[in-house]
């Protein structure tokens, strides 16, 4: 005949459940040695019978075993905790997709695409928000043409005063060195001898005194280059002409 099953139960009779707590820690700890050594695993047992006495079996040492332990349930906690802070991040992730998705639907809707389900209500709305959109962009607008006016004007004011400047000392240059309004004396004024003894010899005229003759009379090639056309001015000096060639004839025939 086989065992009869035990029932697992606390024993109320003291001296034979000392009894079985000595078979049953013995025959634990047998095979906590037997399965370190056929399965070469790591294995540690701790009991504490009800009087606070310890037995314990390790088959690579306690505190070896026991910081083991500790390691692997400090790891454990932290791969706990990333995997919640995992769960949280995505879960958040998934709130700024859905918001990302309203605004970016809403801000189609804004250019006006994709009204087919708007209601009356939610188009009268979007109507309200383009119309405020549109007065803050004119508003703004406004004020960036009175800003620039505003520099214009500084710009104009400092342009005046550089300009106010300029022409003061302008002034104060023309103080330090006036014009004379003295004219230069020709060559014949201060050769007269001169000027009758070359008109007199040969008849031949030097350029020099030709181009002097011509300075006096005023009919030099200044008059050209001022803008006066040649047959005003040929017109304007032949009577002046005539008279200085009596004049020459006379001093001739003396």
């Amino acid at each position: 005949m086989g065992r009869g099953k035990i029932e697992i139960k606390r024993i109320e009779n003291a001296n034979s459940r000392q009894v079985t707590f000595s078979k049953r820690r013995a025959g634990l700890l047998k095979k906590a040695q037997e399965l370190a050594i056929l399965c070469d695993a790591e294995v540690a047992v701790i009991i504490f019978s009800n009087t606070g006495k310890l037995f314990e079996f390790s088959s690579a040492g306690m505190k070896r075993t026991l910081s083991r332990y500790n390691k692997c349930l400090d790891s454990s906690e932290d791969a706990a905790e990333e995997c919640k802070a995992e769960k949280q991040d995505a879960k958040e992730l998934d709130v700024l997709k859905d918001e990302f998705a309203k605004l970016q639907k809403k801000q189609v809707r804004l250019l006006g695409k994709d009204l087919t389900g708007l209601s009356l209500k939610e188009l009268q709305q979007l109507e309200q928000q383009l119309n405020e959109g549109l007065l803050s962009v004119k508003e703004r607008k406004e004020q960036l043409l009175v800003e620039q006016l505003e520099q214009s004007r500084v710009q104009e004011q400092r342009a005046i005063l550089e300009n106010e400047t300029l022409r003061r000392q302008v002034e104060e240059l023309r103080c330090l060195f006036p014009q004379t309004d003295r004219a230069v004396p020709s060559y014949l004024e201060y050769y007269p001898v001169e000027k009758e003894k070359s008109l007199v010899n040969h008849g031949v005229t030097s350029p020099d005194l030709v181009s002097n003759f011509a300075f006096e009379n005023g009919d030099s090639d200044i008059t050209l280059h001022l803008g006066l056309p040649s047959d005003v001015y040929g017109k304007r000096k032949a009577p002046e002409r005539e008279a200085h060639s009596n004049d020459s004839g006379s001093q001739l025939a003396l």
